[in-house]
């Protein structure tokens, strides 16, 4: 049986920091939230290839406790980033974590996917590190509400397991008409899709 003082523990919020778009975040997260106590495989290789221009507005799509939202309003500091997840501990600590980092241009907002984001707002980047467990017919909504949010030549990297990769692929190139593998690693495959002029 846990004493007071390690349930305490339990319940104070996580705190550490890490280097992500090329500056030091100092993160809080919680247990229950994804990958708690550091950034997780996905995530870091997600990071790791994207291309983020310093005007793009963003969006973070099941942002968790925000450090690809975060990162990449570090990194288009003349845009604005949004960052959604369905989970309301999970905003808040989003929330908390762009200001606890002077991240002005970032804000996070309840939604299950892209349903209450503002249906005006457009898109120069989305990412978005997919569960394995989303299942193909929220995976296929989501693909295709990211192409309507996109602004022409808006970009759309996602991070999924190596089981999803042929899915993806054919997916994304359903929806989008291209798809690009940007890289294969052990465990995750980063992909981009771009949402083509006209």
């Amino acid at each position: 049986m846990l004493t007071k003082d390690q349930l305490d523990r339990l319940r104070a919020d996580i705190d550490f920091s890490v280097e992500l778009g090329g500056r030091t975040l100092h993160l809080y997260s919680t247990w229950g939230i994804f990958s708690p106590r550091e950034i997780d495989e996905g995530t870091r290789l997600l990071l790791d290839h994207l291309e983020v221009a310093p005007t793009d507005d963003c969006l973070d799509l099941g942002c968790g406790y925000g450090p690809i939202g975060l990162a990449l309003a570090a990194l288009a500091p003349g845009g604005q980033t949004l960052m959604v997840d369905k989970d309301f501990i999970a905003v808040d600590y989003a929330n908390r974590n762009a200001a606890r980092n002077r991240l002005g241009n970032a804000r996070a907002q309840l939604s299950n996917g892209f349903a209450q984001v503002d249906p005006a707002l457009r898109f120069d980047l989305i990412a978005s590190n997919i569960p394995a467990k989303v299942g193909k017919e929220l995976l296929a909504i989501l693909l295709h509400d990211a192409w309507a949010r996109l602004k022409p030549g808006g970009r759309l990297y996602v991070v999924t397991i190596n089981g999803l990769r042929q899915y993806m692929k054919r997916n994304l190139g359903e929806v989008f008409g291209n798809y690009d593998k940007l890289k294969q690693g052990p465990h995750y495959t980063v992909a981009l899709a771009v949402r083509e002029a006209g």
